[in-house]
């Protein structure tokens, strides 16, 4: 009788790095994109974690991590054995904690296989997103236990060159009072830094003298810089110095199209908060897009033209129903309003043969598009698949040109339901820095289902239609980029919180208390 054999797990020992989810390794990725089971500790942050079971399996277990060493190496020997793949995901490297060194000398006595991942070191990546370098002979390690410490050894990193140390915000005054009677110097300079790598990382930089004082209030897990490195922060400093950094930002949107914008906004900072306010649902009666599909196969079209990303993917999903593809598009020009509408095409395959160079709307896209010519355009009828609610420039437009325009429903916008009561006490306080608008209708949508934003918080729309219904609201329109896209959106926000933070430096320190100029910015000046 042949006997089946059992499949053997794997185990593997994942730095997380010091939170920032960019930093954790290629290497790490595939190991949490391929476990079945992830032992996580709780000094790894809720931010990443949510980041790793976004790229996991759906059926993949995650549980923190109980108990001594022995009994977590028994939970991933145990799973490796039942044939799944284990992870046991630390914070920093796992070989910067004495507890994962005897979890994996304890997994190295059985004949599990088993694997350990680097991560970036807590002290040295937050030292690095401080803006602290660590030149010349340098120590940095991640402390579990302050009285394993060596002072002696720790005051002549110190004068040989730097030192970071990841610890415990309690245990402060106790390393303060060692580095002191070890001979460090009370003014040698000194950094401590909360949520290292995180959305609200912060930095303090005092003296040994006067450290813990400065540090009052931190919480957890604080990476300590010590040394010559901490005075060349003011111009190394970069993660907190980015433009939109701390920024509470609104970004009302469809709950599909809000991810592209909050990645753009937590690039440069931002903490982004995405409230969805409007649906996309399909047309109540489907006939007229089966016929408008039709049309474009059978070559009644001459142009299709796109003036929103919500159109293309309902005329590709609509193709999809049929069996169609892009070959279908063949001879149909295609126009787009503007270039995020235009990547959506090009993302099936098709060049779009107009996008406005100027102005992205409406009136943009109509002085570029050729009036009618019945010998150069024997064709002259162009689809326009739209919104239920779209305005009829457009269409206008392109008749006084002499196109015949088939305006036809290729979705319908619905208001979504209303946000949480703490955002939407959030949103008529001023509790966000700033609002993002990128429709007419997610203007409309926001006030109608949150309330106005409060005066003090920005206000940035994607074109002059979006500034109009803005403005008719009783907004008050801060941004506005050259080109309706949201890469522009986002680098106009940015760009205006710089010039409100070179306004704010300029300003004697009593007119800046006094200033109206609200937001993070305004804060650090303060």
């Amino acid at each position: 009788m042949t006997r089946t054999r059992k499949p053997v797990g794997r185990i593997a020992f994942v730095g997380a790095g010091p939170g920032d989810p960019g930093l954790l390794t290629r290497r790490a990725h595939d190991a949490l994109v391929d476990a079945d089971q992830v032992v996580y500790d709780r000094g790894v942050p809720e931010s990443l974690l949510d980041a790793v079971r976004a790229q996991a399996r759906s059926d993949a277990e995650f549980t923190p991590a109980e108990g001594a060493p022995g009994d977590v190496a028994k939970v991933l020997i145990s799973a490796a054995r039942s044939g799944l793949n284990a992870v046991h995901l630390v914070a920093g490297d796992p070989f910067g904690h004495d507890s994962v060194v005897k979890e994996v000398q304890a997994v190295a006595r059985t004949a599990a296989h088993f694997e350990v991942v680097p991560g970036v070191g807590q002290a040295e990546g937050v030292a690095t997103y401080a803006g602290v370098p660590l030149p010349g002979v340098r120590t940095a390690a991640d402390v579990e236990d302050v009285s394993t410490l060596d002072f002696d050894a720790l005051a002549a990193a110190v004068r040989r060159g730097s030192l970071a140390l990841a610890v415990d915000a309690g245990d402060l005054a106790a390393i303060r009072d060692g580095l002191l009677a070890a001979g460090v110097e009370g003014t040698t300079g000194v950094g401590v830094t909360g949520d290292g790598t995180g959305e609200t990382q912060y930095t303090t930089t005092s003296t040994v003298d006067s450290f813990v004082a400065a540090a009052l209030g931190f919480t957890g897990r604080v990476v300590l810089t010590v040394g010559e490195g901490v005075g060349q922060r003011d111009k190394l400093s970069w993660w907190e110095n980015r433009p939109l950094y701390g920024w509470k930002v609104l970004v009302p949107r469809t709950k599909e199209q809000a991810g592209v914008m909050s990645a753009r906004l937590r690039a440069y900072g931002a903490i982004p908060c995405e409230v969805p306010t409007i649906a996309v649902e399909p047309p109540r009666t489907p006939a007229q897009m089966e016929r408008a599909v039709k049309g474009l196969v059978d070559g009644r079209y001459a142009w299709v033209i796109f003036t929103s990303v919500n159109a293309v993917r309902a005329v590709w999903e609509k193709f999809a129903e049929h069996g169609l593809d892009a070959r279908h598009f063949g001879g149909v020009k295609i126009a787009c309003i503007g270039e995020a509408t235009a990547d959506a095409v090009r993302a099936f395959g098709i060049q779009p043969e107009l996008i406005p160079s100027g102005e992205q709307s409406s009136d943009g896209l109509l002085a570029e598009f050729s009036p009618h010519d019945e010998i150069l355009d024997p064709v002259g009828r162009v689809l326009l698949p739209r919104a239920d609610i779209a305005t009829e420039t457009l269409a206008a437009g392109l008749t006084e040109r002499g196109w015949e325009v088939d305006d036809v429903t290729a979705y319908r916008t619905v208001r979504a339901a209303p946000p949480p009561a703490e955002i939407r006490d959030a949103i008529k306080s001023g509790g966000f820095d700033a609002v993002l608008f990128t429709s007419s209708s997610t203007v409309r949508n926001l006030v109608g289902i949150a309330g106005k934003p409060h005066a003090r918080t920005v206000v940035a729309v994607i074109g002059p239609k979006t500034a109009e219904t803005a403005t008719e609201f009783g907004l008050r329109v801060d941004v506005q980029p050259p080109h309706a896209s949201v890469p522009d959106l986002v680098e106009a926000l940015a760009a205006y919180a710089v010039e409100l933070r070179e306004k704010l430096a300029a300003m004697p320190a009593k007119q800046r208390r006094g200033s109206k100029v609200q937001g993070p910015t305004a804060l650090r000046f303060r």
